[in-house]
C-alpha cells in the first residue's frame, strides 16, 4: 500500500505572513515556516509545496528552497526524490537522543538555577500559569508554559549555543508530539512535576531536584515511544 503525503490545510500556510525586508529574507521564511512546524500547524508529513508558501510570505521560489534547505539542516524537513518536502517524521531512535541530549543538558541549568533566587521565582511563576491553564482546560497554554519551564533551565546555563541547540530540539521535539492525539494525556502528567523539581530547588535540594528531572524525562520519553509504537 502506498502511503499518501498528508495535505497541508490551507489556512495553515495561509497563516504564514508576507516578510518584511529588515533581514535575510531566506532566515525569515525560514523562522516562519519554523514556527508553524514547532506550533503544530504544520504536521509531520504534510507536503511544503513551494509555490503555496512563496505565494505566501510573497518571496520567490528560489528563497523558498534557501529555506527548505535550512530546515532540513535542522531535520525539520525532509527532501524525497521526485516528490518534493515534506515535513519530517520522527523516529523512535531520533526520540531517544533527544531525550538523551536533554537530559545532559537541562541538569547544567538546574543546578544553576538553584544559586539565583530569581531564576527560581521565573520558574515559580511558570508552573503557576500552567496550573491556572490545567484547571481552565487550557492544554495548549500548559505546553507553552512546560516549554518556557525547560527553556528557563537551559538559559541559566549562559550560553547562546546551548539556547539555540535547545530551541532545535524542542522543534524536533514538536513532530513527536503530534503522535499524541490528546493534548491532556501529553501534558497534565507534568504540570505537578514541574512544581515538584521547583520546590526541591527551593528548598536547597539540588540532586533531589535533578534525580525528579532526570526521571520525569525519563517517562515522557517512554509515553512518546508508546505512542509511535501504536
Amino acid at each position: 500500500m502506498v502511503a499518501v503525503p498528508a495535505r497541508v490545510p490551507e489556512d495553515a500556510v495561509a497563516g504564514l505572513r508576507t516578510l518584511s525586508g529588515r533581514s535575510s529574507t531566506s532566515e525569515q521564511a525560514a523562522d516562519a515556516l519554523r514556527r508553524h512546524i514547532t506550533e503544530g500547524l504544520l504536521r509531520p508529513g504534510a507536503q511544503l509545496r513551494e509555490e503555496a508558501v512563496a505565494a505566501a510570505l510573497g518571496i520567490s521560489r528560489n528563497t523558498v528552497r534557501e529555506a527548505f534547505r535550512a530546515l532540513s539542516r535542522e531535520g525539520l524537513v525532509e527532501h524525497t526524490l521526485h516528490r518534493g518536502v515534506f515535513v519530517r517524521r520522527i523516529s523512535a531512535a531520533d526520540v531517544v537522543d533527544i531525550y538523551r541530549t536533554r537530559r545532559l543538558l537541562e541538569p547544567l541549568g538546574l543546578r544553576a538555577v538553584a544559586d539565583r533566587p530569581r531564576a527560581v521565582a521565573a520558574l515559580t511563576q511558570t508552573v503557576t500559569a500552567a496550573e491556572t491553564a490545567a484547571r481552565a482546560g487550557d492544554w495548549a497554554a500548559v505546553g507553552t508554559a512546560d516549554i518556557v519551564f525547560h527553556r528557563t533551565l537551559v538559559d541559566a546555563c549562559g550560553s547562546d549555543r546551548l539556547g539555540r541547540l535547545f530551541d532545535q530540539l524542542f522543534a524536533e521535539l514538536r513532530l513527536a508530539f503530534a503522535v499524541i492525539d490528546e493534548p491532556r494525556a501529553l501534558h497534565e502528567p507534568y504540570v505537578g512535576r514541574n512544581g515538584r523539581i521547583v520546590r526541591f530547588v527551593a528548598a536547597g535540594r539540588a540532586e533531589d531536584a535533578c534525580a525528579e528531572l532526570d526521571a520525569y524525562l525519563r517517562d515522557a520519553e517512554a509515553q512518546i515511544l508508546a505512542a509511535l509504537d501504536d
